[in-house]
């Protein structure tokens, strides 16, 4: 992932506060790059956040108009393991989103264009014992979308993060 789509997914998850003066930094190796996961980290003191995230490796169906998918993790002072998946386009009302890793069913709730779990560490759990992790979820104009994400690197990625935003 290019450094312009690093800055645009940091954006896309940034919380409501004011922005720092500088531009997000990549973590580690690689400019951040875990396998298939990207670490970085948003802004200074008590407004920095650490993001680790991949995007979909396969969507179905394709949806014209769709913008990018993307799963996160993210940390910063108060919140701890906020797991997020952005769809790509507004979800309809009382959209129901499962993220399934193995045997492992994470429920998550939608606001907009993403859905968040409410259980982060039975998410981070299963995210570093899997491999891939698949989303099912309501789409506009009653589609059903599955997305695929792959977790190579997640725990590294993760372990980058955790170490920067403690």
């Amino acid at each position: 992932m290019g450094m312009k789509n690093l800055i645009t997914a940091v954006i896309l998850f940034m919380p409501a506060v004011v922005f720092a003066a500088d531009g997000p930094v990549a973590l580690g190796p690689n400019h951040g790059k875990f396998g298939d996961w990207t670490a970085a980290t948003y802004g200074k003191g008590a407004a920095k956040t650490c993001y680790a995230f991949t995007t979909a490796t396969h969507s179905d169906p394709a949806l014209a108009g769709r913008g990018p998918v993307m799963l996160t993790v993210s940390e910063r002072a108060g919140a701890h393991d906020e797991v997020t998946l952005s769809a790509g386009y507004t979800y309809p009302p009382k959209a129901e989103v499962k993220l399934t890793v193995g045997d492992a069913k994470i429920d998550f709730y939608t606001s907009g264009a993403n859905a968040f779990t409410t259980d982060g560490a039975a998410a981070l759990a299963a995210f570093k014992n899997g491999s891939t992790a698949e989303a099912k979820s309501s789409a506009p104009h009653d589609h059903k979308v599955k997305d695929e994400f792959s977790l190579s690197g997640f725990s590294g990625a993760y372990g980058a993060i955790a170490s920067a935003c403690p």
